[in-house]
């Protein structure tokens, strides 16, 4: 008799999760470590500093931070929990239950995926997870120029993808080089894809 491994629903994966070994995500029912670079996760620190001094500056009703896991579901309706780079939710929805865990369910305002050698999860399934959830902003930060040309072009360069929400469904600006991110949540924001792509320390791209 061949036995079946039970899928893991989001309720599951929160009560299983792996305290202090490392960032998980519930991928197709089962629980994933999810492994870093320390260029990978330099862009995010960087971005992370970037929003903040944003909301500091403004006094917005954000909080930003890199352990957000949020639940997200697959056009099958099987539940997934992701913990994205970077994440941006309402200070008043995040301290709507300030005893609770990171986990969220709401959709939160901005999401950043910093790209690795999985980056189709990033381009195709979080993608279509996060419109999905109805998260208002969505960045692939592809500092590596990773993807596929498909994506990025012939020849390849970093470059980072601006999802924004409109009407249930993203639509998308790509910048490159010294251009100034332009972000709908941060509109003041003056971060280009070259400083995130030295903010990564990695030499000779």
């Amino acid at each position: 008799m061949v036995q079946t491994k039970t899928k893991l629903t989001f309720a599951d994966f929160l009560q299983q999760y792996p305290d202090g070994s490392g960032i998980y995500e519930l991928v197709n029912g089962e629980i994933v470590k999810v492994e870093a670079t320390r260029a990978h996760k330099n862009v995010a620190r960087f971005l992370v500093f970037g929003f903040n001094d944003e909301i500091r500056r403004l006094g917005l009703d954000y909080i930003v931070d890199k352990d957000i896991v949020i639940r997200t579901v697959k056009p099958s309706g099987q539940e997934q929990g992701r913990n994205p780079d970077v994440g941006v939710v309402k200070a008043s929805v995040w301290n709507s239950n300030v005893r609770g865990y990171g986990a969220l369910t709401e959709p939160i305002q901005l999401a950043v995926e910093v790209t690795s050698t999985n980056w189709e999860d990033d381009y195709v399934d979080k993608l279509d997870e996060y419109q999905r959830l109805g998260i208002v902003e969505y960045w692939i930060v592809d500092y590596l120029a990773i993807a596929a040309r498909a994506y990025l072009g012939n020849p390849k360069v970093p470059t980072v993808f601006v999802y924004s929400l409109e009407n249930d469904r993203y639509v998308v600006q790509s910048f490159k080089d010294n251009e100034r991110i332009i972000s709908p949540t941060f509109p003041g924001l003056e971060i280009t894809v070259e400083q995130i792509v030295l903010s990564s320390q990695v030499q000779n791209l």
